[in-house]
């Protein structure tokens, strides 16, 4: 199954290709969102459309990401009519890589061996599940 191998902070995650809609440059400043965890860093309009902005960095308890002009991607799950992105360092590549021997239901599906190295392969229901949680949740 080929996978989207991105970084956030010094790590390496991927996602299934499947489940990325694409992958775009951030469009700061960021409309905040009220009552919504820090992790969330507000609202961008792409195309015309709002798409929800969630520090991946954050979400995975790193250090948060720094947003300057120029620098890191915004990675948009497949959600259907929803919109919800998640920013990141940036984009290793597309590469297949074997289901991980430990995987296992949730955020952290489990590690792959991938070209650049081991990668945590993280679970797109999950972790579209986990940002939701972070709206209004205070």
């Amino acid at each position: 199954m080929r996978h989207v191998v991105f970084r956030v902070a010094s790590e390496r995650y991927a996602l299934p290709l499947a489940a990325v809609r694409e992958v775009v440059l951030p469009q700061p400043p960021f409309a905040r969102v009220p009552r919504a965890s820090d992790a969330v860093r507000g609202v961008m309009n792409l195309r015309g459309r709002v798409v929800a902005v969630v520090d991946l960095a954050r979400l995975m308890g790193l250090a948060a990401q720094p947003l300057a002009a120029g620098s890191g991607h915004v990675l948009i799950l497949d959600q259907g009519k929803r919109a919800l992105g998640f920013l990141i360092g940036g984009v290793v590549g597309v590469e297949p890589l074997a289901p991980p021997e430990d995987a296992a239901p949730g955020l952290v599906v489990g590690v792959a061996a991938a070209s650049s190295g081991a990668v945590t392969v993280l679970g797109a229901e999950a972790l579209a599940a986990e940002a939701a949680r972070l709206f209004g949740g205070r």
